[in-house]
This record gives C-alpha cells, structure tokens and sequence, in this order.
C-alpha cells in the first residue's frame, strides 16, 4: 500500500504541477536577475502554519501512509525539532501567542472563537509583525486569521469595512479566512473589506446562537430526523444540513448543521453575499498565488510572511487534483495538498533567488483530531496511521498529542543543513528570538512570555527555553525538562468522547479522572505512567512554577 501510495503521489504531484501552471497563470515564476548580496542581519521570514496536523502526519516525523516530500526537504536542508510546542492544544489561542509573545490563558475568553468575536489582539500592541515592520520588513498575512475582527461593541457588519483587525496590529497586507473554514461567512477578507462582494448581492449577513452551538440546537429541535423539528435558519432561507442532508457531501454533527456550502453544512447561518462566498477546492491555489505574488513584489526588500492553511482543518475537501492521493481518504489527501503548497512556495523563492537568504519555519497550530463533526471517513480511513506520532492525546487536550508539534526551519545561510534538535522551544517564543535576529529591541512589558532562542532555532545550542505551559479545553499543563505536570482538575469528557469515536482507537486516549498527572516524557513520551504517587517532590515543584507563571506579575522574558 505505502509503494501504491508513493508512485500516486509522486505521479499525481508532475501532474499538479504541469496544470496549475497554467490554472494560476505561472503561479511559480522565473526570473533573469538577482536580488542584491543579501543582508544576513535581515533575512526575509517565512512562517507557513498548518491547522490540526499533527506530529505523526509528516515524512520527516516518521509517517508512512502520508507523503509530504516538500516539507520533509526543508528539514533536510535545515532543522527538525522534536520538543516543539504550541502554546495550546486549540487554534486560537495558539494564533494569539504567536502574534503576541503573550501566553493566551493570560487573556479572558481566549477559547476557540466565532464570526461574532471581536479582535483580541491589542491594536497598536508590539507584536511579531510590528517587530518585523520596526526593523524595516514589508508585512503580510495570507489565510486563517481567527482572531476575532472588530471592536468590542460586537457589532460588525461584514458590507462595510472591518476593523479593527490584521492591518491594526502589524500587517501592511492581509488577505484572511476570518475565521476557520467549517464556520460562516464563507468568503475572504481582503485588507479591510469582504473580497469580491458585490453591491448588486443581498447584505452578507451572519449569525450564530447566543448559546453554545451544540446546546442551542440540542434544546430546540430533539429528534433530528424528524421533519416537524427542523428549524428555521437564524438569517435568510438558504438550506442547511438540517433541512437538506440529502445535499450534503457527508454527513455532519448538529453543531455543523447550519448554512451549506460547497455541499457542506457549516457552524452558523448566512444569507446574502454570494459573489463573494469561496470555492473551498481553490482555496489553496488562492492562497498559493497570493503568497507568490507577494514574495515577487518584495523581493528587493525585507519581507515577513505569514502563510495560515487551513489544512487540515475540518471540513476536508481536497481539489479534486489531490483526491485520492494517499490511502487515508479526505484527511491524508489535505496533507497532501497542504504539502504542495509548500512546494509552490519554496519554488517561488528558488526561482527569485531569494532561497538562501529566507527563513522558511513550518509548524501547526494544534495537535490533530479524526472526528471534529463531519463524517469524512477519517476514521474508518486511518487504516493504522498514528496522526500523534508516540504522543498522547491530540486537539483541545493537554497531553502532548496537542501541543508538541511538527516543527522545521530552513535558512541557508544560517542554519546548517540535517540539524536535529531536541531543545525545547514554543511559538510564544518567535517574538523574542526574531526581535534578537534583527536588532529589535522590545518595548517594556511587550512580549511577557517570549524567551530569546535563537541559538536553538539556529541549531547552534540544545539549550532552549526551561520550562512550557500547555494550554488545553481542560486546563493547563507545564513542562520542564524531562518531566511533565497536568494539575487536578474537574474534567469534561468533551474532548475525550471527540477522539474516541468509531469502534477503535487511534489516537492512544484514555479517559482522565481528575487528579494530578506526572511523566517522564523522555521515558515515556506516550504519558501511559502516571508517577505522581512515585515523585511527588518533583510534582510540588513543578505545581509551584506553574502556579508563579500564571501569576500575571510573573515574567522570564529573556530578551
């Protein structure tokens, strides 16, 4: 099977290549001249961000069902790190610590947010794109955003300018999905206005319940395959899962029930706009070109940009170029997209000659998840793959399944090809370490929980940060060294009923009581010993440093 799986993907990927060509209009162009001797102090930066990939979903990691040749080329010209981590097991909090140098538990209601949540980065705040428009470089997000979008009052109207938003917090440019892509409104924002809207349409208008989306309609319409409880659509009168299932492409949860699109229900109602809603199988190719487009135009001056994929973020829907590229159905094919986006990208910069001069770093968001409220056939698909790699858990837990992730850097010019390091390092920390690569100095109080890496990004130390905090649906988590704590705590069984779908289990999770948690997670990096009772000495320390963290008057910035 993993022969078979080679030979389509590699067959698959020639072809790929030869057609977006001309779909894109060269999306990947050439050029005769050469950029100037590059300036070693300001290499341009390049962060491209997965969603819900997991440490077992790439080559490099050790994945045989998955072929991601693209990124596993950027580890072998460059660093792979094993003891990598995001700051949570959900996606936007993890955005926000990136953007932020901020550890997100700091901030109220930092949970997974909504088209109706207003923006939770501080405009006008230092953040990593302030930090690189400080030092000269031309600022650009293309992507998943979900950080909210507007002001606090809530009331957003999505026919006029939205603000505040990316351009208010650092970027010179931003092209989003504004929230995430199994969430209405279904369309991109471009700067400040919905890309493509017509005045010719009906208004865009968008709505969720004021309760949470499963309990909303749990309470309203009981047996959902009775027809005298189906339910009317908070906005307008389009179809909705609910009302339509025979339209769908696969079936989804009652959370996901809301407007279709594409042949996919969505969570929450929309009406109006249509010109201007996405097609979900182009999304990548729009997200390609957009991002060569800008890399072409600043390729005479520094430049940080900041690529957000939703791969491979429910709902899965492949280009039909990629379908049935790997073994695994809808979910592996995604990777596979995901990873021919990367191609594209580092082409782009090869053919513009600014390759060795680039700082190329992937990583994701948030451990994986199977089942996350559609029926892909992620499940009965997984035929065996560990998405987790040897970790426990995945999105949404604290284990580190969630937050330890696939994280690689290529920069020619600093960083010695085929480094592997275990030094341990978080996103949090990309505001420090580049503010040091390029003379930045950071403002008081900007960047609290950033540390200063980069001799561990560089690959020239195994020293990383001491310890790192682990945000979950469940609480927190910390780690420090070898050692890993998880505090008593009153336990949902959400996440644990959401990975624990279908007649098997494939992402190694047992359901947790509420006691304390201790592991030693060199030994036993699938957290199967619970050894509190074993080292409790080493539990109260760790319980004492976690407790002197989330103190906000706590601070290791080591800038």
């Amino acid at each position: 099977m993993k022969e078979c799986a080679e030979s389509t993907w590699k067959s698959i990927t020639c072809n790929i290549t030869l057609i977006c060509s001309f779909l894109l209009l060269s999306i990947i162009g050439c050029s005769s001249s050469t950029p100037d001797e590059p300036d070693l102090t300001k290499p341009n930066v390049v962060i491209i961000y997965a969603d819900d990939i997991g440490f077992g979903d790439v080559g490099i990691y050790g994945a045989e069902l998955i072929q991601t040749p693209n990124l596993d080329n950027i580890a072998e010209n460059g660093i792979k790190f094993t003891s990598a981590y995001a700051t949570s097991a959900m996606c936007s909090p993890s955005r926000y610590s990136l953007l932020s140098g901020e550890y997100a538990f700091r901030l109220p209601g930092s949970g997974i947010l909504s088209a109706e949540d207003p923006l939770i980065v501080e405009p006008g705040s230092f953040t990593l794109p302030e930090m690189f428009r400080e030092a000269g470089y031309r600022t650009s997000i293309i992507g998943k955003w979900h950080l909210g979008l507007g002001d606090e009052t809530g009331t957003l109207d999505w026919n006029q300018a939205i603000k505040p938003g990316p351009l208010e917090v650092g970027f010179d440019e931003s092209f989003l999905l504004p929230v995430t892509n199994d969430r209405v409104p279904t369309v991109y924002v471009d700067g400040h206005y919905v890309h493509n809207l017509s005045s010719g349409d009906d208004p865009l208008l968008v709505a969720y319940p004021e309760e949470g989306h499963h309990e909303y309609q749990e309470e309203r319409f009981g047996e959902y395959d009775d027809p005298e409880n189906i339910y009317e659509p908070l906005v307008g009168d389009l179809p909705t899962g609910l009302s339509h299932p025979d339209s769908l492409l696969y079936p989804a949860d009652v959370q996901h029930s809301g407007t279709i699109v594409n042949g996919v229900s969505r969570i929450g109602h929309m009406a109006g706009g249509q010109s201007a809603w996405w097609d979900d199988e182009e999304m990548p190719f729009e997200f390609t070109r957009r991002s060569q487009d800008f890399i072409k135009e600043n390729r005479d001056n520094p430049f940080f940009l900041l690529l957000s994929m939703p791969e491979n973020h429910v709902p899965r829907i492949p280009h039909p170029y990629f379908l049935g590229t790997s073994p695994l159905g809808y979910r592996g094919d995604t990777i596979h997209q995901f990873d021919w986006v990367v191609g594209a990208v580092m082409q782009t910069l090869e053919e513009e000659g600014l390759s060795d001069n680039t700082i190329v770093i992937f990583s994701s968001d948030n451990g994986p998840v199977l089942y996350d409220g559609y029926d892909d056939g992620a499940l009965e698909n997984h035929s065996n793959h560990d998405p987790n790699g040897p970790f426990r858990g995945g999105k949404y837990m604290a284990f580190e399944g969630g937050t330890r992730m696939p994280t690689l850097a290529q920069w020619p010019a600093g960083i010695e090809a085929g480094v592997v390091s275990d030094a341990i390092i978080s996103q949090v920390d990309f505001l420090a370490t580049f503010a040091a690569l390029t003379g930045v100095d950071l403002p008081e109080g900007a960047g609290p929980d950033s540390q200063n890496i980069l001799p561990a990004f560089l690959g020239e130390s195994e020293k990383g940060r001491g310890e790192v905090v682990q945000q979950s649906s469940d609480g927190l988590g910390i780690r420090k060294g070898e050692w890993k704590y998880i505090p008593p705590s009153e336990r949902s069984d959400w996440a644990y009923n959401r990975h624990n779908m279908g007649e098997t289990n494939p992402m190694h999770i047992e359901e947790l009581s509420s006691q304390a948690y201790l592991f030693n997670v060199d030994e036993d990096p699938g957290e199967t010993q619970n050894l509190i009772e074993d080292f409790p000495d080493i539990a109260a320390e760790l319980a004492e440093l976690l407790n002197q963290i989330i103190n906000p008057n706590y601070s290791q910035n080591n800038n």
